[in-house]
């Protein structure tokens, strides 16, 4: 059990993770201002009741304020950081930390990690590494297709999708207890995820937990080498130039084109252009030109069914198998259940009422 003083470091801690002040959670709780002040200067402690209310707030389990041991490391970078961002960290801590409750819990390994990249700080190591990259996981020509996949099932990634503004942000994490994770937004078509997806890879890639500085956005070099990174690694240059001088015109690629191989790719149009820009000598004095043509194929996109969301799950299809293993097995109760899948205690008493008998198998046919 845990000393008064733990809980009351844990507790203004999760707090100040969220940015909330002790008015704002006593607005939000039954528990008064001179109660939480108590509470976190370990004058007393709270009763299991307010306990539980304040982990419901702060998107915490009751064990975390209940474990004697130090604060564990947590560390979100943002690419840019919605208004909003503590109270989506909080989340996207909170699904990591169910993750990872549901591996230990099923007895399954958490997969075989991320290898350790070298020091990155050059355009053409990010380019090289995505080389490394596409080879060590087997991603084959059409990278793009498989990543997530891999980076789930065989990495043992996690990966959540969550709805924030600004669009075009995303982010990474590196936490002591359950590794790292990648949140996506869930807002954005198919295809930008799938370069955030990388681009977000190359940070952890290359991430020093030890070594890097607390602040939670990535200077702006560190984007330029994730976009390089992305780019190299979801549009392998030796496939792209085959397939642009097998397209491409008296030296121009149409329209129509470009929205054929970025779907080749599995990529936006304007990811496609700006990967053709740079394989094929784009300049600065020429970027103007690309600029409008991605400008171009940006409204062309509206008209071509390329922004439809196609908004993918919170949860992982891993996550969901473990839950409901854990479920039918006992290790969780319906509640809990409910509350990791997020749907209500109905929905989730259906899970058992499909229990799956293990009699009922499929007999491979003798040769």
């Amino acid at each position: 059990m845990a000393s008064r003083d733990h809980i009351g470091t844990r507790l203004r801690y999760a707090r100040e993770r969220l940015g909330l002040t002790q008015t704002q959670v006593q607005e939000q709780t039954t528990i008064g201002g001179s109660s939480l002040s108590e509470f976190e200067h370990a004058k007393r402690e709270p009763s299991l009741s307010q306990l539980t209310q304040l982990a419901k707030l702060y998107n915490r389990p009751v064990s975390f304020f209940l474990d004697d041991s130090p604060l564990p490391v947590e560390r979100v970078r943002w690419r840019q950081k919605p208004h909003n961002a503590a109270a989506i960290e909080a989340e996207f801590l909170e699904l990591c930390q169910q993750y990872h409750n549901l591996e230990a819990w099923s007895d399954v390994g958490a997969g075989t990690g991320l290898p350790t990249a070298g020091s990155t700080k050059r355009r053409h190591q990010a380019e090289r590494l995505a080389s490394e990259v596409q080879k060590t996981f087997g991603l084959g020509e059409r990278p793009a297709v498989g990543l997530l996949h891999v980076l789930e099932e065989q990495v043992g990634l996690k990966v959540f999708h969550l709805p924030f503004e600004p669009s075009g942000t995303a982010a990474c994490l590196y936490h002591a207890d359950f590794g790292q994770g990648i949140l996506l937004n869930s807002n954005n078509p198919k295809r930008r995820r799938n370069f955030d997806l990388a681009h977000e890879l190359f940070h952890l890639l290359t991430w020093r937990s030890d070594t890097e500085s607390s602040e939670s956005t990535w200077e702006e070099s560190d984007e330029k080498l994730a976009d390089t990174f992305a780019a190299s690694l979801l549009m392998p240059a030796t496939e792209v130039r085959a397939l642009v001088d097998e397209a491409k015109q008296d030296g121009k690629l149409s329209l129509s084109s470009i929205f054929d191989l970025a779907r080749h790719f599995d990529v936006s149009a304007e990811a496609l252009i700006w990967r053709v820009h740079v394989l094929y000598g784009g300049t600065p004095s020429n970027n103007e030109s690309t600029k409008a043509m991605v400008e171009r194929a940006r409204l062309a996109a509206i008209t071509m069914d390329e922004r439809i969301s196609d908004e993918p799950p919170v949860r992982p299809a891993r996550f969901r198998m473990l839950a409901i293993r854990a479920l039918r097995r006992g290790d969780m109760s319906l509640g809990r259940f409910a509350q990791y899948m997020g749907i209500t205690r109905q929905k989730a008493a259906k899970y058992m009422e499909q229990e799956l008998d293990d009699d009922e198998a499929f007999e491979l046919p003798s040769a």
